[in-house]
Parts: structure tokens; sequence; C-alpha cells
């Protein structure tokens, strides 16, 4: 059956700092007695009261409520890591500091009679994010493929701790988030180099640390032109954004029967820029329309424009989805939801109206198929 998931980042409610801290905090031996702190107890709140709203939006398997910055909460887990004004710098072999995980999904295992409760669902499940070492090499100073292969060995020593399986709630999928990928030329990408054997190395170590415990994995990008992800054994599952031309090539089916991987439809838009220049263009700005968006920013800063306007119409995701099952077949696309996070939006409330849109769009077009 199509299931739904989102990719994770959310709008902040409360100060990030506090965030940061809580998160920090809310694995320390106090904190796991029972005795946490106001910054822990705040972090952990939001995070499940997050979570409870992403599956009172609909969806059936939401990412844990990324709040934190996607690089630097790795960075962080990680031993051998300096940062300096360069970027970052590695002191011999990285590895995962001991007793290392992802926070929220702590939080939500902890909570998970909670959350099944609040939820009003029979049993959780859970999507987990982890920023790629592609992406986290990108930063350093000077990239190599010990580099690659050293934090793909790092994170998925990270993965293995976070999964969870329990009567009440599992860890179902994992996702390799790898946003920089395929916007240069890179060298080190090239057939037959040593970086390339690194990474594919590296990605199929945090994907075996999942699947060997039952957890399907994917890879979410921004940008499919760079094709080493399709050579990477236990990784299951590929997503991209609305209008890549993964959804549109007639190799991306050749390469799914060839590999035996599927695909997650994305079918809403959440670059906000996006949403407001085309709602501009609608009617009828053709000139200055960055400008445009500018001052449409300042008055949904301001209260002066209701950021709902800018939503995308559910129907639109019902035909974005229609169309990729209907090249690709049922049975290769397992997933649907929107194409990225919602970190940069106006408003919670915003992002939480459009899963419950996308949401809805699924159902309905599960209802119209079957």
């Amino acid at each position: 059956m199509l299931e739904t998931y989102d990719v994770g980042s959310i709008p902040l409610r409360v100060d990030g700092s506090v965030i940061r801290e809580g998160a920090k905090r809310s694995q320390t031996l106090l904190s796991l007695v029972g005795m946490p702190d106001e910054a822990t107890s705040t972090f952990e709140e939001e995070v499940v009261s997050c979570f409870v709203d992403k599956l009172r939006a609909g969806l059936d398997v939401p990412n844990y409520p990324q709040f934190r910055d996607m690089n630097e909460m790795f960075y962080e887990e990680l031993r051998g890591v300096e940062k300096s004004e360069g970027g970052y710098v590695a002191q011999g072999t990285l590895s995962a500091r001991p007793g290392s995980g992802i926070a929220e999904v702590e939080v939500l295992r902890r909570n998970l009679s909670r959350i099944r409760d609040e939820a009003g669902v029979d049993r959780v499940r859970v999507k987990a994010c982890v920023t790629g070492p592609y992406t986290l090499a990108s930063f350093f100073q000077a990239r190599s493929p010990k580099l690659f292969s050293d934090l793909g060995h790092a994170l998925g020593e990270i993965v293995s701790r976070s999964v969870f399986d329990t009567r009440r709630g599992e860890l179902s999928l994992l996702c390799i988030d790898e946003p920089v990928l395929g916007f240069l030329n890179d060298p080190m990408l090239d057939y037959g180099a040593e970086g390339r054997e690194a990474l594919r190395g590296a990605w199929d170590e945090i994907c075996r640390a999942a699947t060997s415990r039952g957890v399907e994995t994917i890879m979410h990008l921004h940008d499919t032109s760079e094709d080493v992800y399709w050579e990477v054994e236990h990784l299951t599952v590929v997503e991209s954004h609305v209008e890549d031309p993964l959804y549109s090539q007639e190799a991306t089916e050749r390469r799914l029967e060839e590999t035996d991987k599927r695909l997650k439809a994305s079918v809403a838009v959440t670059i906000f820029d996006t949403l407001l220049e085309n709602h501009l263009r609608g009617r009828g700005v053709v000139d200055d329309v960055q400008q445009a968006v500018g001052e449409t920013w300042t008055d949904i800063r301001h209260g002066r424009v209701d950021p709902f306007t800018f939503l995308e119409d559910p129907g639109v995701f019902e035909k974005r989805l229609a169309r990729v099952v209907e090249r690709f077949g049922e049975e290769r696309v397992p997933y649907a939801g929107p194409e990225c996070g919602f970190g940069s939006w106006p408003t919670y409330e915003t992002a939480m109206e459009c899963l419950s849109k996308t949401s809805g769009a699924v159902r309905a077009f599960r209802g119209s198929s079957e």
C-alpha cells in the first residue's frame, strides 16, 4: 500500500539554542534516570508534540522532527573533528563518540506510549534521517576517500544505536540526506576513482546497519545527475525534488529494474520562495519577480499577508503522484510525500497544513485506485 512520510525539518516554535542545549543534555545520566532540566524538558516536549502533530496530519511514517542544524547535529556526535575558520579538520581517524545516537529518536522511543495514545495509532512507526558522508565531508578543508569511509563507519554506528523495535513502535525507515551531491562536477566521483568507491562503500555501510535490523533505507537527493547512488547494494528507495529528471527520464525505469530499487514520489513543493514566485507569476507578475518575492516575505513577517495563501492545492499533489505511478508502476512507488523539509517555512502551522494536504491527497489517490 502507498504510504506517506516527510523529510524532517520543521519551523521552530521555541528558541533554537534551547533545542540545541536540550538535545545535548537529553542523553545525560540525569535525564535518563528521569531528572531532566528545563532545556531537556522543552526539547523533549517539542519533539514529541510535533511528532504527534505529524501523525494527526495523516503521515504514516513521520520523520523525527528535525529542529537542529542537519550538519552540526552529526558533527557533535563525532570524535576527531575540529572546527576552524576555513572549515572542519579531521584529526586522525574520525569515529562516533561512545554511546552516540540520534537524540530525537531516543526521545520518541521513550515516549511511545504517550505518542500512541495522543495520536490514536496502534503502533508508532518512525523515520530517521542522517546527513550523508558526502555532504558532511563537503565542509572539511580537505576531502579524501578515507574521510568518506570514516564518516560512513561513524554514521553506521550511530544508526545501529538508534534502531529499535518494540511492541509499541519501531524505527521503520532510515534516510541518508545528501543535498550537496551532484551540484558540482567532482573528480573524486569519476568512474574508477578511489573516492567513488569509498563513498559507495560508506553509503552501503550506513544502509547495511539499518537493513540488517529490518529497516528500509532511502536516499534523499536534490540533484540526481551524479548516479553513484544506484550502485549502493543495501539502498532500497531513492527520492528527489518534484521537477527532478529522476521522475521523467526513461533511464530511471531501466535503473530501477537493474538494481531492484524503488521510488518515493515527491508531490509537494517545499521551497517556499518557489511557492511565492509561482503565485506571483500566476497573478501576472513578470518583472522584478525576485523583488516581489522579497516584499511578500516582508508582508508575511509583519502579518499583512497570510502564508496559507501560497499553499498548493491537493489536486496538484494527486496529479503529480498519478504521473509517477503511471510511469513506473505501483510496485515501484511505495511512498509519497513532500519533496523536502519545512525548516525555512514562515510558520509551524503552514508546514502542518501542507503535510495534512499532502496526506489527504495520497489517501484520495489510494481510494481512487482501489
